[in-house]
């Protein structure tokens, strides 16, 4: 029994045009075909996408705070040229440059027309076979407890965990890594970016749900009612949704 991460689920005053702005900034396509606007490669929705963690843009009411986000992208580029021209592009769409004590680096912080901080990174060989996103990344106060809970909650591969860093990639090689950095902030509004994780066909939902309570889950109430899909918070308070197969 394992979970998949499937999408990366965003909440946005606008959802439209934030979802808009992602299909432009990765080269997919939105989809809008219901509430929520779904983010996935071109040709069409196809859920689960079988290789790419796909975006989510769920509208709500509150404006992004000026907290940032502990969950945020790292793009890809294949060049220093590339990295350029999709910076100059990203902010083309609306993206504006993002300062969270970065520092020197030599990728580009910039944040989407909401708010939600993404890196556009120097070119970098282990992730030129990811597709646009190179990472989903999660700040951290401990690594390897986090590797220890992911590890055991999804059926990705572990491919490094020290103490400053976690890193796992789903056990086909294919699409974006997941990654844990130790980063000193403290969590004080609830994640404006999180994940959808999915059980495999024919898996129990509930099973898995209790199992992941065990592992040292604890259950959520963020006014989703009586919704198909299950409200999470690993051990250090990020939250996550289990959704329901379809």
């Amino acid at each position: 029994m394992a979970l998949r991460p499937v999408q990366v689920n965003i909440k946005a005053l606008d959802g439209l045009a934030v979802g808009r702005f992602w299909a432009e900034a990765l080269g997919w396509s939105a989809y809008s075909p219901g509430v929520t606007t779904y983010v996935g490669p071109v040709g069409g929705i196809v859920w689960p996408d079988p290789v790419a963690v796909c975006i989510d843009v769920v509208p709500v009411p509150e404006p992004k705070t000026a907290t940032k986000n502990r969950v945020h992208l790292d793009l890809v580029t294949t060049s220093a040229a590339h990295q350029a021209e999709l910076v100059a592009r990203r902010r083309a769409l609306g993206a504006t440059p993002a300062h969270v004590g970065q520092g020197d680096v030599p990728w580009t912080v910039l944040a989407d027309p909401e708010g939600n901080e993404f890196c556009v990174l120097e070119p970098r060989e282990i992730y030129q076979d990811t597709g646009p996103i190179a990472a989903v990344v999660v700040d951290c106060a401990d690594p390897r407890a986090m590797a220890r809970f992911w590890g055991e909650a999804m059926d990705w591969t572990l491919h490094e965990v020290t103490d400053d860093q976690a890193v796992l990639r789903s056990a086909k090689g294919v699409g974006p890594y997941f990654e844990f950095l130790r980063t000193p902030s403290v969590k004080t509004v609830p994640d404006r970016v999180h994940l959808d994780l999915l059980p495999y066909p024919g898996d129990d939902k509930a099973a898995e749900v209790a199992r992941l309570r065990a592992l040292g889950a604890t259950d959520l109430d963020l006014g989703q009612g009586d919704a198909p899909w299950t409200c999470l918070a690993d051990p250090e308070g990020h939250e996550f949704c289990v959704l329901a197969p379809s």
